[in-house]
Parts: C-alpha cells; sequence; structure tokens
C-alpha cells in the first residue's frame, strides 16, 4: 500500500515561489520522516517521496510515471499529498481535496498553532474559520474542489487515486487576480519570498506541518482516515447546484422529458450505504487483521469507483465523473463535469433535440456511477 508524496522541482525562470517553497517542504518532511526513522519508527504503509520534472511544460514528469505504473497504482495506491509552491499569498489557509480527506484536514489544523499575525494562542483551525468559512455551512472553514494545474492531475483524475494539496493563499475577497502578480516571472525569487511573503517562513512551516501530517496519519493509521459520509454530503450539494442550473431551462426539461430523479436516488442511496458502512466501522474489531483489511480496502478504493474508463466527452484524460478541471478554467475544479459541459451554452446548440439527449445520457452516467461506487462501500458477504 502506497502513500505518496510529490512536487515538481522545474521552474519557469528562479522559481522562488513556484516550486521552491514547495520543494523545500518535501526535503524537510522526508528529513524529518528519516529522523523517526532512525529511533525505530516504521510506517505501516509505504511513502514514496517523489520529485517531479517539466511539471511546467504540461505535467510531464508525473503523468508518465503514473501511467507507466498505473496498474500498481490502482491496486496499491492509498493516498497522493501534492507539494506544489507552500504560498501563493500570506492571508490564510487554502485546501484542496477529495471530500474523503475533509475530516482529517479539520483535525490537523485543529492540532497546529495559527502563524497568523493577531491569533496567538489560536489554532489555524480557527484563524482559517475566521477568514475563509465555507459557503455553504460557515461553521466549517471552506475547502475546494481539486481542479488542475499541477501533479496530483494525472493521480486523481486518470487514476481514482485520494488527493489533496495545501497552501497558503491570498486575500481572495479583496484580491480579484487569479495568482500572486510575479507567478512565473523573473522577479519570482528568494529575496521576494523572504522580504515580502514569508519573513519568519512560519507560513511555510504551518504548510509542512499539515502536509506532513496528511502523510503520516494516511500511513500509519490502522483504519485510513478517510470519510465517506463527507463524500455523501458533497454528492448531495452537488446534485443541487447542477439541478438549478439546469432548472434555468425548466421548460426545454420538460419538453425533452429530462430527469434528474435518477441521480437524486443514486445520491440518496449512497448517503445511505455511507452511513452504514461508518456505523460497522465503528464496530470494527482492530484485533481482526482481515476485517481491517477488508474495510481499509473499501475506503482506498472508493474513489476508484468514480472512474469512467471513456472518459469525459471531448476530454478522454479526464475521467472522475464527479470533478475535473473547468472546461474553461483548468485551474479550477467543476463537480458533475459531464453534466456541467452538456449544459453549457445550450440555448446556443444548433440542434437542440441532440443537445438535450446529452443532457440525459451524461446524467444516466452520473446516477449509474454513484450508484456504483456506493456498492464499494456495502457489506462485504
Amino acid at each position: 500500500r502506497y502513500v505518496i508524496f510529490g512536487g515538481h522541482r522545474d521552474s519557469w525562470v528562479f522559481g522562488g515561489i513556484d516550486p521552491t517553497t514547495g520543494a523545500a517542504v518535501l526535503q524537510e518532511v522526508a528529513r524529518s520522516f528519516g529522523k523517526m526513522m532512525e529511533k525505530g519508527w516504521r510506517p505501516r504503509r509505504t511513502i514514496i517521496f517523489a520529485s517531479w520534472d517539466a511539471e511546467e511544460f504540461g505535467l510531464l514528469g508525473s503523468t508518465e510515471w503514473a501511467e507507466e505504473n498505473s496498474k500498481i497504482l490502482q491496486t496499491r495506491a492509498v493516498a497522493y499529498i501534492n507539494t506544489d509552491s507552500s504560498i501563493e499569498g500570506n492571508y490564510t489557509l487554502r485546501v484542496d481535496c477529495t471530500p474523503l480527506l475533509n475530516q482529517l484536514v479539520y483535525n490537523l489544523t485543529k492540532e497546529i498553532s495559527s502563524p497568523d499575525e493577531g491569533y496567538g494562542g489560536k489554532s489555524l483551525y480557527e484563524s482559517w474559520l475566521e477568514k475563509d468559512p465555507s459557503h455553504e455551512n460557515n461553521q466549517r472553514p471552506r475547502i475546494n474542489k481539486l481542479g488542475s494545474g499541477s501533479d496530483f492531475e494525472a493521480f486523481f483524475q486518470r487514476l481514482g487515486i485520494v488527493s489533496g494539496r495545501v497552501r497558503y493563499t491570498k486575500n481572495r475577497k479583496v484580491d480579484k487576480y487569479s495568482n500572486y502578480p510575479v507567478y512565473h516571472t523573473t522577479y519570482e525569487t528568494f529575496e521576494l519570498v523572504k522580504q515580502f511573503y514569508d519573513p519568519t517562513f512560519q507560513k511555510q512551516l504551518t504548510v509542512a506541518q499539515i502536509r506532513a501530517g496528511l502523510v503520516y496519519e494516511l500511513s500509519d493509521s490502522l483504519v485510513l482516515p478517510l470519510q465517506c459520509q463527507d463524500y455523501a454530503e458533497a454528492l448531495t450539494l452537488y446534485a443541487n447546484e447542477i439541478y438549478d442550473q439546469a432548472k434555468k431551462h425548466e421548460a426545454q426539461l420538460e419538453m425533452y422529458k429530462v430527469s434528474f430523479d435518477p441521480l437524486f436516488s443514486a445520491v440518496n442511496h449512497f448517503a445511505d450505504v455511507a452511513t452504514d458502512f461508518h456505523r460497522r466501522l465503528s464496530q470494527l474489531d482492530m484485533n481482526n487483521p482481515i476485517a481491517v483489511r477488508s474495510m481499509n480496502d473499501q475506503l482506498m478504493l472508493l474513489e476508484r469507483a468514480f472512474i469512467d474508463p471513456l472518459g469525459l466527452p471531448g476530454r478522454l484524460f479526464y475521467r472522475h465523473i464527479i470533478f475535473a478541471p473547468s472546461s474553461h478554467n483548468k485551474y479550477a475544479g467543476m463537480s458533475f463535469p459531464g453534466i456541467y459541459d452538456a449544459l453549457f451554452d445550450i440555448d446556443r446548440k444548433t440542434d437542440p433535440h441532440k443537445a438535450w439527449e446529452e443532457v440525459k445520457r451524461q446524467i444516466s452516467i452520473a446516477a449509474f456511477t454513484v450508484q456504483a461506487a456506493a456498492g464499494i462501500l456495502e457489506a462485504v458477504l
């Protein structure tokens, strides 16, 4: 069983932020884990440290390796944690991950002190919640959907491996530009980081602690720290969002007999199965290695169940039915991308009947996939 911790080392120019603030974290985490091993610690699962080349030229290093080892990875990979740039600002934390990792991220940030000014003695979770609450539930900090633009792409979007990324970011309510102003320029130097972005290196240390914590917990917990009920909650939210978008065309939905009922039925079934799975998990005999292995395999393979080997229409590399990069912004994540793309600009399609048939087809694919994923979590007979 593999937990992969990877990031790229190539840059456009000097790379003071991208990728050096991430590459340094990779090396420091490897060094600290090495010290633990010198004292006798051994993780339950294999940790792979990966330094990728040619990320800036199209994610080439990570994609080639993931494709070359795809059969092994689909069988054995527990998770991929990305370690690209640690900072793109110095305001608050930013997390993009599969919903399976939400609870683990929240738990880790509650254990780490906030490096933000004025938050002495408070946890990172508290400062993060105050600065960037979730739109759906302001009792929790915001966690974003995974899009693309970094080396987790092949692992998550193509192979269905649990993935996540963590970094410090700007105040996105105020700063509307898409990235930090000197991104990929000759001005992105070590001096820029030391004088302006993170003079004490506390923000980068905090990111390193979270990334290392994710790798540690995923590699050493007896039961994988993945929360299926958070996935059920996310699926419900995403299904409602895509339905609300479709309802803007209410007359056409009725005319072409388009129904989202199969998708909502599958999502509700998934939620019931996820609840039952965690009930059984709470009663698991931890001294029974076969039972533990069986439920860990279900947790590991859940993300894989959302992969369609045929890929998304016109974007065959992307095979995750729940998440994909937006077809209009590769850095941003989109939920139910097949349905979203079928609905996009549908009023301008030259053949409306064909366009709405494609919407129905994508709804059926999504419903089947969610239903099949629920089957992964059902009790093993």
